[in-house]
Parts: structure tokens; C-alpha cells; sequence
């Protein structure tokens, strides 16, 4: 069976940039179905043919790159908006996400990364929580902003440094199941599940797992029910 072609657009003021991210990603299985100018009025194209991935250069005209991708995600909500940037600071990260965009990045990323999130994020992951564990200033920003009750679970699950696959993990860890168990469980290899172990150690800065448990009890990353 022939996997689809992941259709993308890609907006910038530079031609030379357009060409080096269509020189990147055209692939067997990704294709650069149509490019603009970040400044240029949203084509008719992408409102009728939705691509499943934008990415949108934001250097040199960030209000009109940001309302471009705001544009984008509210014409067409099923597109996946990746922002590139080559000065990535807090206040941009904070925006991209209250546009929703899926992953930012600095323009120091390599090809095969970026074709590896152009992957990730037409699968439904979002890399830009990687981004916000690795800025405490944004998270807590993110919470201040969005104090509502209704949203705080949203929230949560936005700012956790853990994967959804993780977190379930880690529920398994915290019933006591062994790695066999949760292999089991999740009809993945043993393997699988101690290479995410040890990323769930790593990123909760724990030596065992039920230190783990703990640290991800006091996050508010799981529950444990009584």
C-alpha cells in the first residue's frame, strides 16, 4: 500500500529559505505543495485544499507571520502550524502557543529533524511542549494565563515534560506493574518500554522509578485513585 504524501506550505519573505525547505523535505512521503510570502494575502488554495502542515518563517515579519498563522489555524483548524525562528525567545515560544501551533523551532534545525517533525505533528504530537520544559518562564506563564478551571487539565497536558505515552507509563509504574506488564499492556517490546522509563527518569530528574511516581504525582501529571 502507497503511505500519502504529506502535503505542506511554506510561507517567508525569503525565496532562498523557501528553496532550501523545499530542498529538505520533498521526500518519498512529504511534499511542499505550495509556498507564499508571509506578507502576501492567504490563497484560496490552502482554504479549499487544507495542507496538513504549515511552517511559517517569523524573522522578518513577525506580526504578520504570527496573524498569518493565527489565519491559517482558525480558516483551517486541521493544519498543523510549525514556526521557524533564528532569534527563539520567550515572548515568540508564548505566542506560538496561544496560536496552537504545534512545534517551534530555531532555524539552526537540521533537515532530517524537521522532517521528523513535520511527521510528529501531522500524527497528532505537538514538540512545542519540549520547548516549554525547557522554559520554567513560559510555563508559568501559560498557567497564570489560563487560571479557568475548565481549561486547566488542557494546560496541564500542555506544559507536562512527558509524552502521552508516558504518562500512561508512568500510571502503569505507579499501580506497580514491572516492564513486562506494561509491554503487555500496551502490545509494545519490553524494550520500548525501558528506553521510556529511562526517558521519564531523565526528564523528572528521579534515580528510581518510584521517585518517578512521586515526581509525577507533585506535577499533577497523573492521579492515583483511592
Amino acid at each position: 500500500m502507497v503511505k500519502p504524501m504529506i502535503k505542506v506550505w511554506v510561507f517567508s519573505q525569503q525565496p532562498l529559505f523557501i528553496q532550501g525547505i523545499r530542498q529538505s523535505l520533498n521526500s518519498n512521503d512529504i511534499e511542499v505543495a505550495g509556498e507564499a510570502k508571509v506578507t502576501d494575502k492567504m490563497s484560496q488554495t490552502i482554504e479549499v485544499m487544507p495542507p496538513e502542515v504549515a511552517i511559517v518563517d517569523v524573522d522578518e515579519a513577525y506580526d504578520s507571520g504570527m496573524n498569518l498563522a493565527q489565519r491559517i489555524k482558525k480558516v483551517t483548524p486541521s493544519t498543523a502550524i510549525i514556526m521557524l525562528s533564528s532569534s527563539v525567545s520567550d515572548e515568540q515560544l508564548f505566542r506560538a502557543i496561544e496560536i496552537q501551533a504545534a512545534a517551534y523551532l530555531d532555524k539552526g534545525v537540521d533537515s532530517r529533524e524537521l522532517c521528523d517533525v513535520v511527521e510528529s505533528v501531522v500524527k497528532g504530537e505537538q514538540p512545542i511542549k519540549e520547548s516549554i520544559s525547557n522554559r520554567p518562564k513560559v510555563a508559568a506563564q501559560i498557567l497564570s494565563q489560563f487560571s479557568e478551571l475548565s481549561q486547566q487539565k488542557e494546560v496541564r497536558e500542555l506544559i507536562s515534560p512527558l509524552t502521552s505515552r508516558e504518562v500512561e507509563i508512568v500510571n502503569y509504574m505507579a499501580q506497580g506493574y514491572a516492564n513486562k506488564q506494561i509491554a503487555a499492556k500496551l502490545n509494545i517490546s519490553e524494550q520500548t518500554i525501558k528506553n521510556h522509563v529511562t526517558s521519564i527518569l531523565g526528564k523528572l530528574d528521579a534515580n528510581a522509578r518510584t521517585e518517578a511516581v512521586v515526581k509525577a504525582i507533585k506535577k499533577g501529571l497523573i492521579t492515583i485513585e483511592q
